[in-house]
């Protein structure tokens, strides 16, 4: 058998360059959080709507979980030196931080009960990203939005049934654009959720209206739910009004919802 030395020399190189990439990858070793969420996040459906529900009762004194949430505490912000880890990370660090207010104050029916008109849990502080004490609020709207791409909001979960799915594996920066389109067409296809289709009105979800300034990059709202649903009708009107479901995105067993209820919760 002939060998071909140009051949090889190429696969040299391919293999030296691939070596050299996975060697000089900034990202965190999201092997765990892949594990938790193949775990202990199941597809479900409850008040007339679908979702990733999470099994925060069982997360709850979770050694790998809290190992996770250290991870990403003391990851090291200048390792992420691309836009997309930035996202990528920021994303599953909001996600992450999100699931651990409700775990910490588990049994609970709502994330957004534990604040209030005056205090929102949102500007709770939620935990530590790359030694940095954050707040879910700041997470979103002062580092995701600011990187200008609306899709954001369709990956960010904030443990309620009328978010988007919670992603059952992490964003990571190889595959983030795929993940984010993904995730824009599936919640514009969820009923109850992201829409609803109406004789001549499309009703969106609430983000849509809390963040119509977001999607002016791509054209406006309409722009945007257009690119994923290509099936609705030109003359048809779109509406932000769907009620928002902030109820927790899990079952609750009877002696958890007596718990729950038994707390401040609004």
């Amino acid at each position: 058998m002939r060998i071909n030395l140009r051949s090889i020399c190429f696969l040299c190189t391919a293999l030296a360059a691939f070596i050299a990439f996975t060697a000089n990858a900034k990202e965190p070793d999201w092997s765990a959080y892949s594990e938790l969420l193949r775990q202990y996040v199941k597809p479900d459906h409850k008040e007339y709507m679908d979702a990733n529900f999470v099994d925060y009762g069982a997360l709850k004194g979770n050694e790998k979980f809290a190992k996770l949430v250290e991870q990403i505490a003391t990851f090291p912000l200048s390792d992420l030196e691309t836009p997309e880890e930035r996202m990528a990370f920021y994303l599953n660090g909001y996600n992450i931080l999100a699931i651990k207010m409700v775990v910490d104050n588990w049994p609970i029916t709502k994330l957004k009960s534990l604040g209030s008109f005056f205090k929102p849990v949102w500007t709770f502080d939620a935990g530590v990203l790359c030694g940095e004490k954050v707040t879910l609020r700041y997470l979103e709207h002062g580092i995701l939005r600011k990187m200008g791409d609306p899709r954001i909001h369709m990956a960010l979960n904030c443990a309620s049934m009328s978010c988007p799915d919670l992603r059952i594996e992490p964003y990571t920066a190889s595959n983030l654009n795929q993940q984010l389109e993904e995730q824009s067409k599936k919640y514009l296809t969820q009923e109850n959720k992201g829409i609803v289709i109406e004789n001549d009105v499309i009703h969106l979800s609430s983000i849509f209206g809390w963040f119509e300034d977001d999607f002016a990059v791509v054209g406006g709202v309409e722009a945007f739910v257009r690119k994923y649903r290509r099936d609705l009708p030109m003359n048809i009107k779109f509406s932000t009004d769907l009620p928002y479901n902030w109820n927790v995105n899990a079952t609750l067993n009877r002696s958890e919802l007596r718990q729950a209820l038994a707390k401040s919760d609004w």
